[in-house]
């Protein structure tokens, strides 16, 4: 049986730099539609607190999701050396597609398909896939990739994780300032050199109360157009949840590949928030009864890329193979956790060993 191993990456980062200032004119509602009277620095200060999140990127408005998430991919094409025409199938990971001006989900024609194009590939039987599975899309992709590779449906096939969050948040609510734009994308192939590459994954989909803990609902302030949908969370449950269910879901995946925690060489874990991933990955050592360990196992970018939905894992990993991200590194033959948690409520983990 084939094994599935990353060839080639690359990330679009928009230049477009957001800081806290930018919302400092912002007025602020709860969950119940009551305005916040506090003073909007203050919000400000308290989210940063909590979040890390001190600045994010935004697109330019001339630029789409399927521009940023060409961008990435043509990168990671150039990287693994491979033409385009080569690939069987393209997966592309999102929430909201190609946003339109007034905010709604464009899918048609499908954002792998608007991908291939741009690329030029004439290859009729590279088949065009999106993936929607909320943050964990990517990671979902990648997993649909391995299944893919492994029953010898495809050889090579590039991954796309890629959103428009600042096109889909309401004015009103605190938590945009979590959201970002950015694109990220691997290629992977077929290797039959054995034990290496996806070793072992997991996803966990939970339907049943926790459907609605992230989802597309009108603004929060009554009076301002309720006819157009943004996205939505519960902060707090989502949080319970995370801390519940991920550290989980990942100790099962290591277990799954004939591994423990000190095996493990990095976590890339979704940018949700700095605070709710800190916690999961402590409560994840607490599993083992590891009480002290070194955070670097565990890479933080969102304190200046903010949570970008399915492209934060794809865009760090691109950055550490790069030696982009200082103080972090992948080792040779070593294991690395890639591990999300996202609307549905869905859970994905990864174990990757590199060849």
């Amino acid at each position: 049986m084939p094994n599935t191993i990353i060839i080639g990456s690359g990330c679009y980062i928009p230049n477009r730099v957001v800081g806290r200032d930018y919302f400092m004119n912002s007025e602020f509602y709860t969950e119940d539609g009551v305005k916040i009277e506090k003073p909007v620095e203050e919000t400000i200060a308290k989210f940063v607190e909590i979040t890390e999140i001190e600045n994010r990127r935004f697109i330019e408005d001339d630029l789409s999701n399927s521009q940023i998430g060409y961008e990435a991919a043509k990168i990671a094409l150039e990287d693994a050396k491979v033409d385009g025409e080569e690939l069987d199938y393209i997966i592309y990971a999102s929430n909201f597609g190609e946003v339109t001006e007034n905010g709604y989900a464009d899918f048609m024609p499908t954002m792998a398909a608007r991908v291939k194009n741009k690329l030029g590939i004439k290859n009729r039987k590279c088949v065009t896939y999106d993936m929607i599975f909320g943050c964990p899309g990517w990671v979902e992709g990648m997993i649909l990739a391995d299944n893919l590779i492994k029953a010898k449906v495809a050889k090579t096939i590039l991954v796309i994780g890629a959103e428009t969050l600042s096109r889909v948040t309401d004015p009103y609510d605190r938590n945009r300032m979590i959201f970002a734009d950015g694109a990220g994308a691997v290629i992977v192939k077929a290797t039959d050199e054995e034990n290496v590459g996806i070793i072992a994954h997991n996803t966990i989909c939970d339907n049943g109360p926790e459907l609605n803990y992230l989802e597309n609902q009108p603004s929060i302030n009554k009076e301002a157009d309720q006819k157009r949908l943004y996205v939505r969370m519960l902060g707090r449950k989502i949080y319970e949840y995370a801390l519940k269910n991920v550290p989980v879901a990942i100790k099962d995946t290591i277990t799954d590949a004939g591994l423990s925690i000190e095996d493990i060489d990095k976590i890339l874990i979704h940018q949700a928030n700095a605070k709710m991933d800190y916690a999961m990955i402590e409560r994840l050592h607490r599993l083992y009864d590891v009480k002290e360990y070194d955070h670097a196992i565990s890479p933080m970018t969102i304190q200046n890329l903010g949570n970008t939905s399915v492209a934060t894992i794809p865009t760090m990993y691109d950055l550490i193979i790069k030696g982009k991200m200082e103080g972090h590194s992948f080792k040779e033959n070593g294991n690395i956790v890639m591990t999300s948690v996202g609307a549905g409520m869905n859970i994905n983990a990864i174990v990757y060993r590199f060849p």
